[in-house]
């Protein structure tokens, strides 16, 4: 995505301090973003069906529909990227809010810098893995998938991945029989802001496999390399050699 159509995406930002929306509202601004405001769970969902917004920055703690719970009514109903602001900077919070679909989180207090980049990051994530054309990959008999089209086949149904779990399984496909390092995998699927994050990589593949795997404890397509990171299995090289 061209830093021109980044600056012209739309931003709603949600939380109920006054003084916050408008520091977060002044840095987006000036950057180019358009910014939308809501003060609590309520107006943040009737804004999200009204001005359609390309990426939400959402407060934990509101007075009358927490964060989380705004989340959950969210992803049922868009896909639109979701940054979480929390002023506890705990590691439940932190994984709670990735495991109800948020994309990201932001500890207050933090800098404009770092909001202006981790927006920018979950924006140029939020385009598609890659517009090249791949056809069908046949796995094996069990999985299918279709990049073109977006789509993960199982046992003939049709996966619900979420945007980052469908990143994450393209960059590891594209490098089939190659193990990733944690940096590696990072870097790809979230950004370069993100290679002091491991504990994304681990959590999203733990996802993946629950999806993916007949046993996850036990997989046979996401494979663990102790010390390195993680690899997909080579299918080409079991289809050539049977």
């Amino acid at each position: 995505m061209s830093e021109q159509r980044l600056r012209d995406r739309h931003i709603l930002v949600v939380d109920d301090e006054e003084r916050m929306v408008r520091f977060i509202r002044l840095n987006l601004e000036h950057d180019g973003f358009r910014v939308t405001e809501a003060y609590n769970g309520t107006q943040a969902l009737n804004k999200l069906r009204t001005a359609m917004p390309d990426l939400i920055l959402l407060d934990i703690m509101m007075p009358d529909i927490d964060g989380f719970e705004v989340l959950r009514t969210v992803r049922e109903i868009s896909n639109v990227p979701v940054i979480m602001l929390t002023a506890k900077g705990e590691e439940d919070d932190k994984v709670r809010g990735l495991e109800l679909g948020a994309d990201d989180y932001i500890t207050k207090p933090f800098s404009p810098r770092e909001l202006v980049s981790r927006v920018r990051a979950v924006l140029r994530r939020t385009e598609g893995a890659s517009s090249d054309s791949h056809g069908i990959i046949d796995v094996d008999e069990r999985l299918k998938i279709d990049f073109d089209r977006r789509e993960v086949w199982l046992d003939g149904e049709l996966l619900q991945l979420r945007p980052t779990e469908y990143r994450l399984l393209y960059h590891l496909v594209q490098n089939a029989g190659w193990a990733l390092t944690h940096d590696q995998i990072l870097t790809k699927v979230w950004g370069y802001e993100y290679r002091d994050e491991p504990h994304y990589v681990r959590l999203y593949i733990n996802y993946l496999r629950k999806k993916l795997e007949d046993d996850p404890t036990n997989p046979r397509y996401i494979l663990t390399e102790r010390g390195v990171g993680y690899r997909f299995v080579d299918y080409k090289r079991k289809k050539d050699n049977p």
